[in-house]
């Protein structure tokens, strides 16, 4: 019933947009900083006639979006996350939307021996079995990151000397580990945006595990107004559907392609 009755809404909502009607997304951090936003936002405008504000949301705090009131639709990178936000019913209809690669980056000297391995549970074991520096984020390691870990049987000791911090946000942790000539762990899309590199280079990639997902989720109707959920429910249909594949599937950063359709 609630399904239909927000399609409903969402047609004549799309009927009667004006041009300074926009909802608000919650996204993560790294769809902002590849600069996919920037290029798919003015798209979506095009085609619905509504803005989109973005709330951006730090790797590992994807679950804190439930403390807030100022967002109508999500587009985050941490499932275990997104199944708690619907689970507790702060959000509902969440679909894969795209998926991303993360890489291991390091110095060219590669000290742990890791260039080349497809392996991303193996390469963290090498890179602590050598304690060569590894630099993590300031505000806590990314979900990723802890997956690699406990894949490779180590928690890491952050009082260890090879174990740093590097900064809030993966640009400011690559720019730590291009400091001090460590490795570090990047979406490509940022590694791609990245231009202090200094001696740092992509050494692995292609793992399965080292591929992330994004989902697509409504808030709740009783978390906000009918019309904001009109809207959000316009956006998350356009962004899952071949309008919104093509749009991001079109991104491009220096030729390359960042963002793939996920499977449905």
């Amino acid at each position: 019933m609630i399904r239909v009755m927000s399609i409903l809404l969402s047609l004549v909502a799309a009927s009667t947009a004006h041009a300074d009607e926009f909802l608000t997304v919650g996204a993560a951090k790294s769809t902002q900083l590849s600069g996919l936003l920037d290029y798919i936002l003015p798209i979506f405008k095009t085609a619905s006639n509504l803005s989109v504000q973005v709330v951006a949301v730090d790797a590992g705090q994807a679950a804190a979006i439930e403390e807030r009131n100022d967002v109508n639709a999500l587009l985050l990178d941490d499932r275990s996350a997104e199944d708690k936000i619907v689970a507790n019913r702060y959000g509902l209809d969440r679909r894969d939307a795209m998926f991303d690669e993360w890489v291991i980056v390091g110095p060219s000297s590669d000290p742990a021996a890791i260039r080349g391995l497809h392996d991303a549970g193996k390469a963290f074991a090498q890179i602590a079995g050598k304690g060569a520096l590894f630099v993590h984020g300031a505000s806590g390691a990314s979900p990723m990151e802890l997956r690699l870990w406990k894949a490779a049987g180590i928690q890491p000791d952050k009082a260890a000397a090879w174990y740093r911090d590097g900064g809030q946000g993966t640009a400011a942790t690559l720019n730590a580990a291009a400091a001090m000539n460590a490795y570090t762990l990047a979406d490509r899309a940022t590694w791609a945006n990245f231009k202090n590199r200094q001696n740092l280079e992509v050494l692995t990639q292609g793992d399965l595990a080292l591929f992330t997902t994004y989902g697509s989720i409504l808030v709740s109707p009783d978390k906000q107004s009918l019309e904001k959920f009109a809207y959000a429910r316009i956006w998350h249909d356009w962004l899952t559907d071949k309008h919104g594949r093509e749009a991001f599937t079109s991104y491009k950063i220096n030729g390359e392609q960042i963002f793939f359709p996920a499977a449905h």
